[in-house]
């Protein structure tokens, strides 16, 4: 079962578009979340305190969340080898932007820093979670998530960081959308109003999270 899904190209376009289609909707919550942060401390504190103790979220949402940011991963690297290898011999000449857009041909760079990314985020808070819950033990601080968010962006490198990241996100995101309504066959009356919203989408959700993180630097 397993060699047939790898073996399908269809199937794995598919999974990659669905999978996509669920890391959007979790981009969504979280840069909704990590707003409040500009917004009112407290308000910050306690969502955030609400969501790094809620059974739910920890034992069946965060699992859910990093099996499908690995899954993603790996079947677009998956799916740029099989490419690949569809076109053993390269073009004499490209065209480049004439055939298509940056995003479309460097959805592999841009997969690449995104994971890396995804990498820093976790060494930054969440193995930072695991290890303030689950090996010091300490005592739960509804107060802590904020200072520890500010605290992060102190450091003009790491935001620098992020911010590059958040900017390829958005070529990810202009690219990745409209590719996945294709991969999971959405196509009939509301698909250019899907596609015109996932152009604005692919500016805002990234926009959002530079803002956040310049604000923190320079504002706090």
């Amino acid at each position: 079962m397993a060699k047939q899904f790898l073996n399908s190209s269809i199937i794995r376009k598919v999974a990659m578009g669905l999978s996509g289609f669920f890391l959007i909707t979790f981009l969504t919550l979280h840069v909704s979340l990590n707003l409040t942060s500009v917004i009112d401390e407290d308000l910050f504190n306690r969502v955030s305190h609400f969501m790094g103790y809620n059974p739910l979220v920890q034992y069946i949402g965060q699992p859910i969340l990093i099996f499908g940011v690995v899954f993603h991963f790996i079947m677009g690297f998956v799916l740029e080898i099989q490419n690949r290898r569809a076109r053993p011999v390269r073009y004499a000449y490209n065209a480049g932007s004439a055939n298509s857009s940056w995003s479309s041909r460097n959805m592999i760079i841009s997969g690449a820093v995104i994971l890396a990314y995804f990498c820093l985020h976790w060494y930054d808070f969440w193995f930072r979670e695991l290890n303030y819950k689950f090996i010091e033990m300490q005592v739960p601080d509804e107060t802590r998530y904020y200072r520890e968010l500010v605290h992060k962006f102190q450091n003009p490198v790491r935001t620098f960081l992020y911010c590059c990241a958040f900017v390829l996100l958005g070529f990810h995101l202009r690219h990745g959308f409209c590719s996945s309504m294709q991969s999971v066959g959405f196509n009939n009356k509301y698909a250019r109003a899907m596609a015109g919203f996932g152009k604005y989408f692919a500016i805002a959700v990234p926009a959002c999270f530079i803002f956040i993180a310049l604000f923190h630097h320079f504002i706090r």
